[in-house]
Formats: C-alpha cells, sequence, structure tokens
C-alpha cells in the first residue's frame, strides 16, 4: 500500500469526503459544510490510496496562537494502521510554531491521543448548537 498525501483541498470530491465521515461513524456532514471548513483551516491533510480517499485531517489556526485539530477520520478498513496517529502528527508538526495545540477528540478516544502526547484541559468550555445532544452524548457536563 502507497498513500499519497495532499495538503490542498485542490480536486477534492466533498461528497466522497461526506460519505467518508459517514463510513467513519463521525455522522453526516454536508459536502457544503464541509468545503466551508476546510477552507477556512490552515492546515489540512487528505490520504488517498489508489485514488481512494481513506484519511483527511484539518487544523483551524490563527498562525500564532492556537491550532485546533479536528475532523480526523480514516476509513475502518483502513484503521488500526497507524494512519489516524500519522495525521494527527502531521497536523502537530504543521501546527509546531502556536503557543497551544488543541485536539477535540469524541468520547473513548482520549487514549489515543493521549499517547501522542495530549493532556486533558481543565478549562475548557463549550455552547453547542443542540445543547441538549451534546449533554445526552456526553460532550459536556452541566456541571
Amino acid at each position: 500500500m502507497t498513500l499519497d498525501w495532499v495538503y490542498s483541498q485542490e480536486n477534492v470530491d466533498w461528497e466522497k469526503l461526506s460519505g467518508l465521515y459517514i463510513d467513519a461513524g463521525m455522522g453526516i456532514k454536508a459536502p457544503a459544510d464541509i468545503n466551508t471548513a476546510f477552507t477556512n483551516s490552515m492546515f489540512k491533510c487528505f490520504i488517498h490510496d489508489s485514488g481512494r480517499m481513506i484519511g483527511v485531517g484539518r487544523a483551524l489556526a490563527d498562525g500564532f496562537d492556537a491550532s485546533y485539530i479536528c475532523d480526523i477520520a480514516v476509513h475502518p478498513e483502513y484503521q488500526g494502521q497507524g494512519i489516524g496517529k500519522a495525521i494527527v502528527l502531521k497536523l502537530v508538526e504543521m501546527s509546531k510554531h502556536h503557543r497551544k495545540i488543541i485536539l477535540y477528540a469524541a468520547p473513548g478516544k482520549d487514549g489515543f491521543y493521549k499517547k501522542l502526547g495530549f493532556k486533558r484541559m481543565t478549562t475548557a468550555m463549550a455552547v453547542f448548537k443542540n445543547q441538549e445532544q451534546a449533554l445526552m452524548d456526553g460532550l459536556v457536563t452541566e456541571g
């Protein structure tokens, strides 16, 4: 397997990327919304195997203070092969000149990111569009 890493969103098929998020268990994300998110992100990685997009990640960064790594996805057929780790480490490398690198992780994925050097924050707060759903999903707490 020879993976092709692309760092530009030029020629991205947003429909296929939307499908990758579904396949990876990250829910439904509209292609136009994904396009907007990646357009507004300073750093991005698209990983292909024989022309098929099998991994992706992005970092929303300001160029100095904070870089926020998010939307890491790897197709289930390729999970467990170090691709997700490679994506995160590449985005960390791209973000290395920022004072802090923040990563948003799904519940239960903490251990994976701790192995890559991330520490749990005690100061983070969030407001979600659907706050009740975020509470039910365990993304936020009342306390």
